[in-house]
């Protein structure tokens, strides 16, 4: 059937913005140079093929945006050329139109199984024509913008990526280097052991435990937990560390000197209340801390100890009895003129004292329900006949069972004291 073209309009004869290139597929060189001079009159490039066989290597030599294939066509017609143009490799969309004198809704159907955008039924008519490929060109300028965009989404999450490793990697050393502020995890002295354990829920965390040597009778052992989680809260903790110094005393505020020259203790409430004015006053930070500072008299037993809001601390004694102690108190880093007191207490050979974070006494099995006492009193009965670093471990296994996961929500932390007597 001869094709026709009605005379070009205003509207026809507009010049699209951007020069797509059209591949025409036609038997009929009439036909083809037809569709080629009103194509090229509004600004398309177009590419002729007398064949389909033909089309395919116009294809490989360069993809066009947009086809117009006769569907009746010697050897290969417009469906097979259709399903093949298909299975060609490119990295956008082709439109494709199929011109046919096939009206019946089964033609269009299998047409549109076999790969086809749209139809144009021959004579065809120019303004159609315009419009569908105005249609087409929208449709490949949506895809093109949708490319576009997911290649810059794929940028940036490649440069997401590359900053979360150089984070990651950098969290790793942060992690070692908040570890080491636990120089040991514990020590023996002449009438006492101290074990400390501290498990952060991420890379880096805000608990922070530790002991120092005050003279050959006395100790002091201390437990932190800064508000928060992450990097912020571990540079406080570092902070911290050093203020508590184990090996450098002249900078530990626990401590000072008598007129001899020698160090002696400050008493724990004017310690923490010492901390208090330098977070306010020095320290430019949003966080607080809960605190527990602790003295032991090694020959003695006697215990003093000052509590700024942080969990009760549990005796265990020798026989297995579990009791909590301290007065609560404020955080440090709250209250400017806020108050800290202190209690006392004895221990017994074999006795011990466990300070523990709320990574511990919060803590919450899978349906969300918090540790009792009761049941952290259990588990402190169950591990009681090991020592040191085997009694912490001990402990967070069983802490593990409660919470059906060895991945803590907060971070873990405590002190054991283990009393033997001078």
């Amino acid at each position: 059937m001869p094709l026709s073209l009605a005379p070009k309009t205003a509207d026809t004869a507009a010049v699209v913005p951007r020069k797509m290139r059209v591949l025409i597929v036609d038997d009929s060189k009439l036909q083809r140079r037809i569709l080629t001079a009103s194509l090229q009159r509004w600004g398309y490039q177009t590419v002729e093929a007398g064949s389909a066989e033909e089309a395919l290597e116009k294809c490989a030599e360069g993809m066009p945006d947009l086809v117009l294939s006769d569907w009746m066509m010697p050897g290969m017609n417009g469906l097979d050329f259709c399903q093949a143009f298909r299975k060609l490799p490119r990295e956008s969309y082709g439109y494709f139109i199929l011109l046919t004198s096939k009206s019946e809704k089964e033609a269009v159907a299998k047409g549109l199984d076999c790969g086809a955008d749209d139809f144009l039924t021959k004579p065809v008519n120019a303004p159609e024509l315009r419009a569908r490929l105005n249609a087409g060109e929208r449709i490949l300028q949506m895809e093109r913008e949708l490319t576009q965009k997911n290649t810059l989404i794929g940028q940036t999450l490649n440069k997401l990526q590359r900053l979360y490793n150089d984070i990651e990697r950098d969290l790793i050393e942060a992690r070692k280097l908040q570890q080491s502020l636990m120089r040991e995890k514990t020590r023996d002295f002449d009438g006492a052991t101290v074990s400390l354990l501290l498990r952060s829920s991420g890379h880096v965390g805000g608990d922070l435990v530790g002991f120092f040597p005050i003279n050959e009778t006395k100790m002091g052992v201390y437990a932190i937990d800064v508000s928060g989680h992450g990097i912020s809260s571990a540079l406080l903790t570092a902070r911290l560390a050093g203020h508590l110094s184990s090996t450098v005393p002249e900078q530990n505020v626990a401590l000072t000197k008598d007129k001899n020259g020698n160090f002696v203790p400050l008493p724990p409430t004017e310690v923490i209340a010492k901390l208090n004015r330098m977070v306010l006053t020095e320290m430019e930070t949003e966080h607080y801390f809960t605190m527990m500072l602790v003295e032991l008299d090694m020959e003695t037993g006697h215990v003093s100890l000052a509590q700024a809001g942080h969990p009760y601390p549990i005796v265990l004694r020798r026989d297995g009895r579990c009791s909590e102690i301290g007065i609560g108190g404020m955080p440090v880093g709250l209250l400017e003129n806020a108050r800290f007191e202190q209690c006392e207490l004895t221990l017994e050979p074999g006795d011990r004292l466990i300070i523990q974070s709320d990574g511990i006494t919060e803590c919450t099995d899978s349906k969300g329900k918090m540790l009792e006492m009761n049941d952290l009193h259990r588990m402190l009965g169950a591990v009681r006949k090991l020592e040191g670093t085997q009694f912490l471990d001990a402990l967070v296994q069983r802490l593990s069972e409660f919470a059906g996961t060895d991945r803590f929500e907060d971070d873990v932390s405590a002190v054991l004291l283990e009393y033997r007597g001078g």
